[in-house]
């Protein structure tokens, strides 16, 4: 089973740099997005292979997130079951036989870290949601999760140390998701891999340079590893600050 995930950063401008080309290529059997920055009936695609799912922010042009499965699900659900989380379009669960299929667009803690008060919470009450998941079947989690774990996760660790998505809180709660059962699939297949990132600044040329960050993931139950068969980032596909991440697993 191939699966690809891609925060798209608004996906009718992805759609107008070659988002389609890349789908059709990819031939994914589920394919996630965050960032999706619409509300429903403002974009039509045909993919007729594919159910699609989609979970709108409340707010407009903001957040948002969207699944294409080849495979129908058994059930689906959107959000985490708790309103202070759900009005901004951040969740996707799809259920089916063997497992979940969980898409994320983890709220970003903000300049200044205004906003890192919340998403503790959501850390917290989202690591939880995954857990209940856990206990009847495992779960596949994808998304832009909006933290570099490790130092090796970005170019320029020492200078972001204080940022969002470089906060010793934010990484401590990606460490605690980790401990409780679950593994971050990348570095299951390259522990010491460095320079390979999944989002660029616009500025400074900052892609160009590879000065970028891993914050888009593929975490798995831990009962999974032995169905892994690779981990993949597209790094050469444009279209978004972003780029496509991707999981191969026997399910």
């Amino acid at each position: 089973m191939k699966l690809i995930s891609w925060n798209v950063n608004g996906l009718r401008a992805c759609v107008g740099k070659g988002f389609l080309d890349f789908f059709n290529e990819a031939d994914a059997d589920i394919f996630s997005l965050q960032e999706t920055k619409l509300q429903e009936g403002q974009i039509e695609l045909n993919l007729p292979k594919y159910h699609d799912y989609w979970c709108y922010a409340q707010k407009k042009g903001y957040s948002g997130v969207a699944v294409f499965t080849k495979q129908e699900p058994v059930n689906v659900t959107y959000g985490i079951g708790m309103e202070k989380h759900d009005t901004e379009g951040r969740v996707i669960t799809l259920e089916f036989d063997s497992f979940y299929h969980v898409t994320c667009y983890t709220p970003n803690s903000q300049n200044e870290l205004a906003r890192l008060p919340y998403r503790m919470k959501w850390e917290d009450d989202f690591r939880n949601y995954l857990l209940n998941l856990d206990k009847d079947k495992p779960v596949i989690l994808c998304g832009d999760l909006n933290v570099a774990h490790k130092e090796i996760d970005l170019k320029n660790p020492k200078t972001n140390r204080k940022n969002a998505g470089f906060t010793d809180e934010e990484r401590g709660k990606m460490s605690e998701l980790l401990e409780a059962g679950f593994t971050d699939t990348f570095r299951y297949f390259y522990p010491d891999l460095e320079g390979v990132y999944s989002w660029w600044s616009y500025r400074f040329k900052a892609r160009e340079k590879n000065a970028g960050w891993r914050i888009d993931y593929y975490i798995t139950s831990s009962s999974l590893d032995d169905k892994l068969i690779s981990a993949k980032i597209h790094t050469d596909v444009l279209g978004s600050d972003h780029c496509p991440v991707e999981l191969c697993i026997d399910l």
